[in-house]
């Protein structure tokens, strides 16, 4: 398993942007954004394929918020611009380690960090 550990979450006002950050300990094959609203259930936000490159992003968030990956550092971030309150959630970081499926199942994620709240105000 990865250690993951996000920073960077907070309040803001519908408009506005907060960038996360996801630090890990080591490499993963793929990784990914998740939030969970009270009372929802998790879903998948924003990916990264490390072993391409390429990115893909939930409908919601697609033109709002951007993934991406500084393979020296092993970092991950997501910036989200044009926050609306229905963002509002606690964001997750997720990894996982070795070849196989990714996308939006949180069950093809073997790491997990443990989350940062973004509160959204209209």
């Amino acid at each position: 398993q990865v250690h993951l550990v996000e920073s960077g979450g907070g309040s803001v006002q519908a408009g506005g942007s907060l960038r996360l950050s996801c630090a890990a300990s080591e490499y993963s094959w793929c990784m990914a954004w998740f939030r969970q609203a009270p009372g929802k259930e998790r879903e998948g936000v924003a990916f990264f394929y490390s072993h391409s490159g390429r990115t893909d992003y939930t409908d919601s968030v697609k033109g709002r918020f951007t993934i991406s990956h500084d393979n020296p550092k092993n970092m991950l971030y997501l910036q989200m611009d044009n926050l609306k309150p229905d963002d509002t959630a606690m964001y997750y970081c997720a990894a996982r380690s070795t070849f196989g499926q990714c996308g939006n199942r949180d069950g093809n994620y073997d790491s997990w960090g443990q989350g940062t709240q973004v509160t959204v105000s209209s």
